[in-house]
């Protein structure tokens, strides 16, 4: 039988997990060695109780966390029964609880004495795990073996014994091996911060008290979810979205949703999406499933934990051998692009639902530029991973946010300053892209541009990007954003490249990534003249592009707006827009 929870030691407890795990991943942050870990925040930590159940998550990449409940499972698969004090699992494998192989997922049991207590989990994406190319995710791929050193769940150290022999694998394998093993240093110091204070707490309340305390924070998880899909409409909602292509075919990939609201429970299912793809943008199905609760719970309200409880009140289906769900040795490196795809789908059919709490689509996900070569003077490899946060689409009340992390992650642009100075790399512009945006009642954010030259004498590029064709969408009146564009030596013989593509490149070539903005929510001939002044002023929209899409008028000194012509305009507008709908 439960016994009586304190209120104020629930609390108590709960807030203790939500600062042990933020505490790892600052301790990740400011041990780590490559920039793709320190700088860009591509990681994240989470504790476990005993049984192997999210007790609290880091403010890390969302993207990643759904994923653990599928690594727990097949590390213990291997391991239960088999787990002592000292042990540490690491796995990547992403046909066995992995995502894409630069992401190990480490686990250290937790044991007071011989008593097992939990786990800490540290995820990060390493620089290199080997492969055919340097960073070892490009799209390009067409089966996993290709991509690099895959592991199933095996123990890095075995009752505080390292594995020596996994460490010299990891050696002889990667492009960096010196960064590759501190940043696994790293994570192992990370769940020891983990192991220390959970530890801790466990002490200061008692092993059976505090265990009846986590499984009450997954029950009132589970009770806040529920609670609030209940508020929303029964009913199944319907979207699709688009994927431009996987690097060998132009051809649209769809990803379809289905999402039903019946009583405290949502059932996602993404019949009719694509079948898995040649190029390496499959999407794990484990990862397919993350990218579906992190999108729910974005529409939830900030008082639930976010722990297992959630996951209790959501059930994803995808058919096997889909792009969501693919079989092996379908390849999977790319499979972040697929991932936000999901966000954005899921996003569409929960504006059905709830249209107050979501956003138009951002900018399709960040864009990732790989540059690996070796370094003029010194001969060293180096492998520079540039991973491009733009924008996020409006709101229902807001303008979309831009120059930060897609709603997903939780990540950070790289500074062009530490850029320059780790990579034979030049930055030759970052900025906003002006007129990026959709426009609507409330616009959506601004893409990025960013422009590098290489310094090297040779270098093999990778571009993953998307929206080319298929633009981050509106909402309810709102217009899309502008196409992402990828321009190879823009400032002489200038030639458009694809979305994907992976190339060789010499010293002095220039690559121009104009990103996609985020798409805009209510009618554009709504928008309030002074955020349009406003934008005006910032240089982030131009007069060309406020006449076209909110019918603004200039006075005639060409600068101030006429708000009376203009709401003219606006009405002649609208009253066309109308007479054409019913044509």
């Amino acid at each position: 039988m439960t016994r009586e929870r304190d209120p104020i030691t629930f609390a108590v407890i709960k807030s203790a997990l939500d600062t042990i795990v933020d505490d790892m991943a600052y301790s990740l942050m400011r041990t780590a060695r490559s920039s793709i870990v320190r700088d860009v925040l591509d990681y994240s930590a989470t504790i476990c109780d005993r049984h192997g159940k999210i007790l609290s998550q880091a403010k890390t990449v969302a993207l990643h966390l759904g994923a653990v409940p599928d690594g727990v499972a097949a590390m213990l698969e291997r391991f239960e029964g088999n787990l002592a004090p000292g042990d540490v699992i690491i796995l990547n494998d992403p046909y066995e609880g992995g995502m894409h192989l630069p992401d190990i997922f480490m686990f250290k049991p937790i044991f007071i004495e011989d008593r097992l207590q939990g786990y800490a989990v540290v995820i990060a994406h390493h620089s290199d795990m080997g492969g055919r190319v340097a960073g070892s995710n490009a799209s390009d791929s067409t089966e996993i073996y290709q991509e690099g050193l895959r592991f199933p769940p095996v123990k890095l150290f075995d009752r505080g014994v390292r594995n020596e022999t996994l460490i010299t694998i990891f050696e002889k394998n990667v492009r960096l091996p010196g960064m590759v093993i501190g940043d696994l240093e790293a994570q192992l110091a990370t769940c020891n911060v983990g192991e220390r204070e959970f530890i801790k707490l466990i002490k200061r309340y008692g092993e059976e008290d505090i265990s009846d305390y986590f499984d009450g924070l997954m029950d009132y998880a589970e009770s806040l979810t529920r609670d609030a899909i209940k508020a929303w409409p029964d009913g199944t909602y319907s979207f699709t979205d688009y994927i431009d292509g996987d690097g060998f075919s132009d051809t649209a990939f769809p990803i379809c949703c289905a999402l039903t609201v019946d009583g405290g429970h949502i059932t996602v299912d993404f019949a009719g999406s694509s079948p898995q793809v040649k190029g390496a943008i499959n999407s794990t199905f484990s990862f397919t499933k993350s990218s579906t609760y992190l999108t729910i719970r974005c529409a939830l309200g900030r008082n639930v934990p976010n722990n297992a409880g959630v996951y209790r009140c959501i059930s994803v289906t995808a058919p096997e051998g889909s792009i969501l769900n693919p079989r092996s040795p379908a390849p999977v490196a790319a499979r972040a692009l697929t991932g936000y795809r999901v966000v954005d789908t899921v996003m569409g059919a929960l504006a059905k639902v709830v249209p107050d709490k979501v956003t138009a689509a951002g900018e399709g996900g960040n864009t990732v530029v790989s540059i690996g070569g070796f370094d003029r003077e010194t001969g060293t490899p180096f492998v520079l991973v540039d991973m491009i946060n733009g924008a996020w689409g409006a709101r229902a009340d807001k303008d979309g946010i831009e120059g930060v992390t897609n709603p997903s992650q939780n990540m950070s642009n790289l500074p062009t300053e530490t850029l320059e100075a780790r990579f034979p790399v030049q930055v030759e512009a970052y900025a906003f892209r002006e007129d990026s945006c959709g426009a609507g009642k409330y616009r959506g954010g601004l893409g990025l541009v960013r422009k590098y030259k290489l310094l090297a004498k040779e270098a093999v590029l990778q571009v993953r990007s998307d929206r080319h064709e298929h633009l981050p969408y509106g909402l309810f009146g709102g217009l899309p954003a502008a196409p992402c564009r990828n321009v190879l030596n823009p400032d002489g013989q200038s030639s458009e490249l694809p979305s994907k593509a992976t190339l060789d490149v010499t010293a002095g070539s220039v690559m121009l990534h104009l990103q996609s903005g985020g798409g805009g929510y209510g009618d554009p001939m709504d928008r309030d003249y002074v955020l349009i002044e406003r934008d005006l002023a910032d240089e982030k929209v131009s007069p060309a592009y406020v006449a076209e899409h909110h019918g603004v008028v200039f006075g005639p000194s060409g600068s101030e707006i006429d708000v009376a012509a203009s709401d003219r305009r606006r009405e002649n507008l609208r009253e066309s827009r109308s007479k054409e709908a019913v044509e």
